[in-house]
């Protein structure tokens, strides 16, 4: 009897040993697979980081574009404007100079009378 418990006990620790073996080892391939899925998420974060990425280095490029547009216009704008007060200034010259002429010649033909 001693030796059919003796067996007995070696069975049941062996059977022990072999289910904390099998539960060791269904623990390795959980973390494996754990770390298996944490590889595809980084992957899946960094496509969406380049995808979000593309995206702002799009709508950046896009807005500085238009920054570029509205200052062409207001340089145009500008420079239409430039020859408009020019030409203001180019008849106001013309407007003074003709008044110095005129003022001269008043000067020229009418004597001086000091006080």
């Amino acid at each position: 009897m001693s030796e059919s418990q003796s067996r007995y006990s070696i069975v049941e620790r062996l059977t022990s040993k072999k289910l904390e073996v099998v539960s060791s080892k269904s623990v390795l391939k959980e973390d494996l697979k754990s770390k298996e899925q944490q590889i595809d998420k980084l992957k899946k974060e960094l496509e969406n980081w380049k995808k979000d990425a593309q995206e702002d280095t799009k709508r950046e490029q896009r807005r500085k574009e238009l920054d570029i547009e509205r200052a062409s216009q207001e340089y145009h704008n500008s420079k239409e404007q430039m020859k408009d007060k020019e030409k203001v200034f180019e008849e106001q010259i013309k407007a003074i100079e003709k008044a110095l002429l005129s003022i001269e010649e008043i000067s020229k033909s009418s004597p001086t009378i000091q006080s």
